[in-house]
């Protein structure tokens, strides 16, 4: 019991200091970056709030994964830059499990949302008949059960890390609090922990892309019986964005989760976690709203907004479907 005594109060949190000189640049690209995210995902949750028009259940999922996105970056970038320009890169016990609980909080959360979002294209495209009386009563169900069991079971991870006695080395060889380089340092035996995260990755993981591949499945079979060439690319269109981001971030997250720690290497996995931790959330308003004509004419909205999801704006995006790619009849299978 001797190790409790000598119990870590603080981590060294080692980043990119291997890099020297090359910081100063890496600071002055990442604070652009994050800036742009911020400015990004800012526009998009305004105009979704200030035009009605898009009060929609597709983009009320794009407003509250851009918000989780949000605060997603919030929690490591700022912590990262001062890290960057600083010499004392330490982080206390406590706000290291704190910022372990709200990253993998809103990760989870932001995984989750994209299931919903590829559920959301399924019931639009292959439903479309149905789908504003299907979607209007349980987008609002649909959000919160993904926060909450999100950090849920954020707060089953963290607590399997931080039970653990940590009495020896306390130099975390990434720029945060993550799982793998953190459990590492615990000098106990990790396996029923990490045995225990593993499962919780793969529900978070793997049960939500299967329910998206489920859906995509359907939807091309939808998509096949379009007449019109036009019909197919606008119904392709729509879908190719969320796929962008499921890709992105579901490789990357997998690649850094689906495996035990005794696997993680710190410069590859450094690369990959700077690719989900600040290229998707980059990707996000650029890849689902910038490039798309539905948001581009509302950046100046006309609108003030009111709270809720419109239904007018749900009857006129089944009326969108119907017109524009002739799917009057996939509602009933035929």
């Amino acid at each position: 019991m001797e190790g409790l005594s000598l119990q870590v109060e603080s981590f060294l949190l080692l980043g990119f200091s291997s890099l020297g000189d090359i910081q100063l640049a890496l600071f002055v690209v990442f604070l652009f970056l994050y800036l742009v995210i911020l400015s990004g995902n800012a526009t998009i949750i305004s105009v979704i709030r200030l035009d009605q028009s898009l009060h929609t259940p597709m983009y009320f999922f794009l407003g509250i994964l851009s918000t989780s996105e949000t605060f997603y970056t919030f929690v490591i970038l700022p912590k990262m830059l001062i890290n960057l320009l600083s010499v004392a890169r330490t982080i206390s016990f406590t706000c290291c499990a704190v910022q372990m609980f709200f990253f993998l909080g809103f990760a989870i959360t932001n995984c989750l949302l994209l299931g919903v979002m590829g559920y959301d294209r399924y019931a639009a495209i292959c439903h479309p008949l149905h789908y504003p009386i299907l979607m209007s009563w349980v987008c609002g169900q649909l959000a919160a059960t993904c926060i909450v069991s999100g950090f849920l079971i954020s707060l089953v991870g963290t607590s399997l890390v931080f039970i653990l006695p940590f009495c020896g080395s306390n130099k975390v060889n990434h720029y945060f609090c993550d799982i793998s380089p953190v459990i590492r340092l615990a000098c106990a035996d990790t396996y029923i922990n990490e045995l225990v995260i593993f499962i919780c990755g793969v529900l978070v993981l793997v049960v939500p892309l299967i329910s998206i591949c489920i859906s995509y499945g359907f939807i091309v079979r939808t998509i096949l019986r379009i007449p019109s060439a036009e019909g197919k690319r606008k119904a392709f269109s729509t879908c190719a964005s969320h796929l962008i981001v499921v890709i992105v971030h579901y490789g990357c997250a997998s690649f850094v989760y689906l495996r035990p720690s005794s696997k993680y290497t710190s410069g590859k996995d450094r690369l990959v976690t700077v690719t989900y931790t600040i290229i998707t959330p980059l990707l996000n308003p650029m890849v689902y709203s910038l490039r798309n004509k539905d948001v581009i004419p509302s950046l100046f909205p006309t609108h003030r907004w009111m709270p809720g999801i419109n239904p007018s704006a749900r009857i006129q995006e089944h009326l969108f479907l119907e017109k524009q790619w002739g799917l009057r009849v996939t509602s009933s299978g035929r």
